[in-house]
């Protein structure tokens, strides 16, 4: 991660255990329903996450909304490691680079890894000051307290 002006972010958490969890957890991800659960909308061309695809991100409501463009850089599709990044585009209120996986470790321990960097690039986000760290790991939590329940195993009721 690029040293300097950019703050950083990286959260580490077990998930639970197993490749159903797993399974669940990276389908959450390519679906986009971690983002949606985090109070996201998501707007995008379709399809799962692929290089070059460009999402848009909205937090908030009607007019008071914010914008959040971004293109997905690259993918990760292995058998106990899958997710991808994304890097912001003009209009975002940040500059930077955000990545989510999910892991399987050798033991089965099901991780949720995100990694960020990124610096201010509008004058709100600037004006924000350190306000703007805080809601960048406000973000974070509510994206991995998503990809939890997203993980979960579904209950069936009799």
């Amino acid at each position: 991660m690029p040293a300097g002006a950019y703050g950083h972010v990286f959260r580490d958490v077990s998930l639970g255990n197993g490749r159903e969890l797993f399974e669940r957890a990276a389908a959450a991800l390519f679906e986009w329903r971690m983002h949606e659960e985090a109070g996201l909308a998501v707007v995008y061309a379709g399809g799962k996450p692929a290089p070059g695809v460009v999402v848009v991100l909205r937090a908030g409501w009607g007019p008071l909304s914010l914008r959040i463009p971004c293109r997905v850089v690259y993918t990760v599709e292995e058998a106990d490691r899958r997710g991808f990044a994304y890097g912001t585009l003009p209009g975002h209120p940040e500059s930077g680079e955000e990545a989510f996986t999910v892991v399987m470790t050798a033991t089965g321990d099901v991780r949720g890894r995100i990694r960020a960097f990124s610096r201010p690039a509008s004058l709100l986000a600037r004006a924000g000051g350190p306000f703007s760290r805080l809601v960048q790991q406000y973000a974070t939590d509510r994206y991995v307290n998503a990809l939890r329940h997203q993980a979960r195993p579904e209950r069936t009721f009799e």
